[in-house]
């Protein structure tokens, strides 16, 4: 067995986990199992632990090393742990040289001794981003990610993660066009940008660049990018070139997934969220009159402390309020050292019972998306021989097509699940 990445949470997680691969594989890493955590609930920890375990039952080998966010904030739950052999904060995992030491250290003639055991620096020292161009990433996919920026300078009271990715860095807007010049004459169809509070890229940057600017110069330097998508971002934070190019440029997907939180005012004030209920409804009102046929996601979070069923209701609207597509759905998870673990709690049978009205009210919208569908003709992205997905991120289920080409696609109706129909003759 060669180095094998278990990754836990998000996409930029999954972006960094090739990254560690290049540079563990590089190192001359073998029989390793890398477990790429998350922190963002206490679940997602325990997950992490559970898969440890199990893993090391399965290969006893095999040596384990963890890393990623939960790694960061909880270095020495993981140290503690019999089953594994290194933990590596989240700056060490992007740097070949710590994966160049963690093979020293396995190799040594006595082991991997407890001062070893822990290479985690503090996050919050890090000012800089290297951009990781993968020449093996994903290779032959149609879709592949960008990361533009890490870090988050907001402290939500209920997030843990900025302790475990410290401030905003942005990789310079030259940097980030060169990346998806490349990626694109590499065949790649459709490039996501992303990061860990994607709208606050560039303050860190000379000349302070917003992320509208950046989209900007990627759609107008690589013209040959036939599909550019962003993922989740905080919408008091959208710039005004942001809205313009998601006006007047096709190439940039109608699919934005909304950071939102709660849709009740007091709650988002304890959450030390910057926006209100008004404006997650009006500027999603502003992006329909720009590209009436965007799709909307969201992140929500139930049982947030103090919040009153009257409270939640008002996060219940919001679904037909902003008309969301997709919905993330978070029972509130008491993450120690938030401001937020020292509010009332909600009972817990209170949070899973309104977590599970949220899934079903997403539930119920995506089916209404899916028959709104029907008729229509989308531009898919073939992902597989048996999946696309059109501009709106819809699924669609399709038999013998070339991944990567993007087919112009009549949707005929639905399985609940995946849009059907027929794909028309090649552009």
């Amino acid at each position: 067995m060669g180095v094998e990445i278990v990754t836990f949470g998000c996409r930029l997680n999954a972006f960094e986990s090739e990254v560690i691969r290049r540079e563990a594989e590089q190192a001359g890493l073998t029989e390793t199992i890398v477990i790429n955590s998350c922190a963002v609930t206490n679940e997602a920890v325990a997950q992490a632990r559970q898969s440890i375990r199990k893993l090391k039952r399965e290969r006893p080998a095999a040596r384990i090393v963890v890393t990623g966010c939960a790694a960061q904030t909880q270095a020495g739950m993981f140290a503690e742990m019999a089953e594994v052999d290194r933990v590596l904060g989240n700056d060490e995992k992007m740097r070949g040289d710590a994966w160049r030491e963690t093979r020293a250290a396995f190799d040594a003639p006595f082991g991997i001794g407890n001062s070893e055991k822990v290479a985690v620096a503090d996050i919050m020292a890090v000012t800089e981003m290297a951009p990781h161009l993968l020449d093996g990433f994903a290779r032959g996919l149609p879709r592949v990610f960008v990361q533009v920026q890490n870090g988050c300078d907001h402290r939500c009271t209920f997030c843990i993660i900025p302790y475990g990715r410290g401030n905003s860095r942005s990789v310079p807007m030259g940097a980030v066009v060169d990346q998806v010049r490349t990626l694109v004459e590499r065949g790649h169809a459709e490039i996501v940008l992303t990061g860990v509070d994607l709208t606050s890229y560039g303050a860190d940057l000379p000349g302070a660049p917003k992320l509208g600017q950046l989209t900007r110069q990627i759609l107008r330097h690589v013209p040959e990018l036939k599909r550019l998508r962003i993922s989740s971002i905080d919408s008091i934070e959208a710039d005004r070139d942001l809205l313009d190019v998601i006006a007047d440029d096709i190439r940039l997907m109608p699919h934005l997934h909304l950071s939102l939180q709660s849709g009740d005012d007091m709650i988002l004030k304890r959450m030390k969220r910057r926006h209100s209920r008004k404006h997650a409804i009006d500027f999603c009102a502003q992006l329909r009159r720009l590209r009436p046929d965007i799709a909307f996601g969201a992140d929500i979070i139930a049982g947030f402390p103090t919040e009153t069923e009257e409270m939640f209701a008002r996060s219940l609207d919001l679904v037909a309020e902003c008309d969301l597509t997709f919905l993330h759905v978070f029972p509130y998870s008491k993450r120690p050292g938030t401001p937020a673990a020292r509010m009332p709690q909600v009972e817990g049978g209170a949070i899973k019972e309104r977590a599970r009205r949220l899934r079903a009210a997403g539930e119920a919208a995506l089916q209404r998306r899916l028959v709104a569908e029907v008729g229509a003709v989308r531009e898919v992205l073939i992902e597989s021989d048996m999946q696309g997905r059109t501009e709106h991120f819809l699924p669609v289920a399709i038999s013998e097509e070339i991944p990567g080409t993007v087919r112009p696609f009549t949707v005929t109706g639905h399985d609940g699940a995946r849009l059907i129909g027929s794909v028309d003759a090649v552009r």
